[in-house]
C-alpha cells in the first residue's frame, strides 16, 4: 500500500516511516501541507494537524475535496473539538500521540478495509485492473464490469476481500460464507470457489494454499 506521510518533524516521521516500511508500505514522508496537497497519489494519508506552512485542518479539508482518499489525522490535539473538526472536514480516523505503532497499524488496517467495502467507482469512470466490491449493494465489478455472481458467490469474494491478502482458513471461510451449523460436505466450498475464479477471468485471483485455505490477490502482484 502507498502512504503519504504528512509530519513536520524529522523525529517523528523518520521512525515512523522505516517501521511502516517494514511492513511492506511503501511511504512517501512529505513535512509541509503544501507538498502534501502536490504529492503522488496515495492509498492512504497519515496527516498530522501542526504543520509549519497550513493547518492540517485546512489540509484535510483539500485532500477531501480531491478525492476519497483514507485519511487518518495523527495530532497531539487531544481536545475534543479538534477532533471533530478533523471529522467533519473528512477525515476518517484521528490518533492522538503519543501512540502505539502496534494501534496505528490495526488502525490503518481497519480504515482501508472499510474503504475497499464501500469504495465505488465515480459516475464516468471505469477502474482499471481493480476489483471493487459493495457489500451495501452486493454488486462486483472488475475492470469495470459488473461480475455476475450468485449470493453464495458474492458472499464469498466478499470475504476474502475484506482482508485481500490475508490467508483464509477453509473453517473461517464456512463459518462466515455458509454458517458454523453447516453439516455438508467442505468439498462445496472448492466448487464456489472454482465458479468464482471463472467468473474472475485468472484462476491467479485467489490462491490456494494447500492443506489451510484461501487468500485473494491481484494477478501480477
Amino acid at each position: 500500500m502507498r502512504i503519504l506521510l504528512v509530519e513536520d518533524d524529522a523525529h517523528v516521521a523518520e521512525p515512523l516511516k522505516a517501521g511502516l516500511e517494514r511492513h511492506g508500505h511503501d511511504v512517501e514522508h512529505v513535512a509541509t501541507g503544501t507538498a502534501a496537497l502536490v504529492a503522488a497519489k496515495a492509498d492512504l494519508v497519515l496527516l498530522d494537524l501542526g504543520l509549519p506552512d497550513l493547518d492540517g485542518i485546512e489540509v484535510c479539508r483539500r485532500l477531501r475535496a480531491m478525492s476519497e482518499v483514507p485519511i487518518i489525522v495523527l495530532t497531539a490535539r487531544s481536545e475534543e473539538i479538534d477532533r471533530v473538526m478533523g471529522l467533519q472536514v473528512g477525515a476518517d480516523d484521528y490518533v492522538v500521540k503519543p501512540y502505539g505503532f502496534r494501534e496505528l497499524l490495526a488502525r490503518i488496517q481497519a480504515v482501508t478495509r472499510r474503504a475497499a467495502r464501500t469504495e465505488q467507482p465515480r459516475e464516468g469512470e471505469t477502474p482499471q485492473g481493480r476489483l471493487w466490491v459493495d457489500t451495501r449493494t452486493r454488486r462486483a465489478t472488475l475492470d469495470g464490469a459488473e461480475l455476475d455472481l450468485t449470493r453464495r458467490e458474492f458472499d464469498l469474494l466478499a470475504f476474502l476481500a475484506e482482508d485481500d491478502g490475508a490467508l483464509r482458513t477453509r473453517e473461517e471461510i464456512m463459518d462466515a460464507v455458509w454458517d458454523e451449523n453447516w453439516f455438508g460436505s467442505t468439498r462445496t466450498l472448492d466448487v464456489h470457489v472454482g465458479s468464482l475464479r471463472a467468473k474472475l477471468g485468472d484462476p491467479a485471483w485467489i490462491e490456494t494454499v494447500r492443506g489451510v485455505g484461501f487468500r485473494l490477490v491481484e494477478p501480477g502482484d
